[in-house]
């Protein structure tokens, strides 16, 4: 077991259920033997000790945080505090932060035909936040994003153009990890409320990343 820590900052839009998300996540470090810190207020994520946290991970649509506490979260990420999201979370949160876009190194632009069944491709079934996971069908949100070419892809998902055909064959990103600097960042689109999160395969994916970003 461990003694690291872990900070869970939720908010923004309730049709993504972040309180429960937060507490899922919870759930999974502290059964992994993390301290973890919940709260709804986005400035802890800026405080001046945010870098004793192993772990953030914000369960947040959109939001705003003061450039200079941002400017501490992104230090704190940088000296090597692990940066760790779903679906709204990296992707949708604080929208309007250049420096946290680079971090979060993804952002949500579309999710063409709303809640849609589509597949989710395993494509690095070596790495071990994906291993022994199969592709699968998901009945969710397809997340259209822009995202960085540095980004490693675990996982993929291809647009069928029924919606948007200028889109066809686009395959996007699902599961990735990266760097920013020494911290190492997670993103799983998946988990558009909390209930998926109790989707095996999702779950599973979800707390292996978690870890995985943890310093």
């Amino acid at each position: 077991m461990t003694n690291k820590k872990a900070l869970i900052v939720w908010g923004g839009m309730e049709l993504h259920t972040p309180e429960r998300g937060a507490h899922v996540v919870r759930d999974l470090l502290e059964a992994e033997g993390f301290s973890v810190t919940v709260t709804p207020d986005y400035d802890a994520l800026g405080a001046g000790d945010v870098g004793d946290n192993d772990l953030v991970v914000p369960v947040i649509t959109d939001g705003t945080l003061a450039p200079e506490k941002m400017a501490n979260l992104i230090a704190a990420i940088r000296a090597g505090t692990g940066l760790a999201g779903y679906h709204m979370g990296l992707a949708t949160s604080f929208r309007a932060s250049v420096p946290f876009r680079y971090a979060a190194s993804c952002y949500w632009v579309q999710h063409p035909g709303n809640i849609i069944t589509y597949t989710v491709d395993v494509t690095r079934p070596d790495h071990p936040i994906m291993a022994g996971i199969e592709s699968f069908e998901h009945t969710s949100e397809q997340y259209y994003l822009n995202y960085d070419p540095a980004v490693e892809v675990l996982a993929t998902t291809t647009f069928s153009g029924e919606f948007h055909p200028w889109r066809k064959d686009v395959v996007m990103p699902v599961v990735f990890t990266t760097n920013h600097d020494k911290g190492r960042v997670f993103y799983s689109s998946l988990g558009h409320t909390a209930d998926e999160l109790a989707i095996p395969q999702i779950r599973t994916i979800l707390k292996r990343g978690l870890l995985w970003a943890a310093r």
